[in-house]
């Protein structure tokens, strides 16, 4: 991923090239091929979304719940460029392609609401909810710059999912013109915007994500600095328990009862797969710490 300024500073610019994180994310959760693409989209803008953190540390998450078969749809990325994604349905019963398209509007549906929370270290974050425009993610990324940050924004991203459902290229880029951009600067960025190549097109034709703002830009735009990225879950089996200590007792002695037959319970991470087993004992020992806990209290 590249961030960029333009036109001393009036113009932000990032592209990404995103195929490894959204082949993982394929992989991880075994897609059909438009939830790919709709989830693939999603990762890519919520990665560049990440790029606008201040702090590495910061943590901005974009959920998208549409009324269409796949359900809820939700990417988290830190300004590290990890990132980690889910979809409620990946592998909904409808149609995958229309007009010689992946049908990724018919499987997130029209209509429903987009909303970004930016976790910025502070007491409360910040969370904004617009409507979705189209389904199709990029259009819906684009209105919602433009909305909340009162920004104008241009929005391309893109995902290329070859027939036997892998990830051949994605990525993309968003363009944000600054109070101070001269009208006739505006109008020209938009028209070669306009007659741009689509991301996919690009990537696939051996264009990093530098040559993709040189298209954009010519010569005329500055680096500020680079990174990877990548699919990145923290979950671990600490966290496991941490949640299984605030479930509290009576929901622990339960867990602890159905265990009893296999010896453990299992607990799966949503956003990675990653399967966990907590045994009886370890049960037991959370059950008395929980208590410990209540009468403390």
């Amino acid at each position: 991923m590249v961030r960029a300024t333009a036109l001393d500073g009036l113009v932000r610019a990032f592209a990404v090239d995103s195929t490894g994180l959204v082949n993982e994310l394929q992989q991880r959760h075994i897609t059909f091929p438009a939830v790919t693409a709709a989830l693939g989209r999603l990762a890519t803008g919520a990665v560049l979304f990440g790029a606008m953190l201040k702090h590495e540390d910061q943590l901005v998450t974009v959920r998208v719940q549409g009324n269409g078969p796949a359900g809820l749809m939700l990417v988290s990325a830190n300004g590290r460029g990890e990132v980690r994604g889910l979809v409620a349905n990946p592998q909904p019963d409808v149609a995958q392609s229309k007009n010689g398209k992946l049908n990724v509007s018919g499987v997130v549906g029209s209509e429903g609401k987009l909303t970004v929370t930016r976790d910025l270290g502070l007491k409360q974050p910040y969370v904004s909810t617009v409507e979705l425009v189209s389904g199709e993610i990029g259009d819906d990324l684009a209105d919602y710059l433009t909305r909340s940050e009162q920004l104008p924004s241009a929005v391309g991203i893109g995902v290329f999912v070859v027939p036997e459902g892998s990830v051949e290229a994605a990525g993309g880029y968003i363009v944000q013109l600054m109070p101070g951009v001269s009208e006739d600067e505006s109008q020209r960025i938009e028209a070669v915007l306009r007659g741009l190549p689509h991301p996919t097109a690009m990537l696939r034709g051996g264009y990093r994500p530098e040559d993709i703002l040189e298209r954009i830009f010519g010569r005329d735009f500055e680096v500020l600095d680079t990174m990877p990225v990548r699919f990145y879950c923290p979950c671990s089996k600490k966290r496991v328990e941490r949640t299984f200590l605030l479930l509290g007792e009576a929901t622990i002695a339960e867990l602890i009862e159905e265990s009893a037959s296999s010896g453990s319970t299992e607990a799966v991470c949503q956003f990675c797969n990653a399967r966990y087993y907590v045994t009886t004992a370890e049960l037991q020992q959370l059950l008395a710490r929980a208590g410990a806990r209540e009468s403390a209290a």
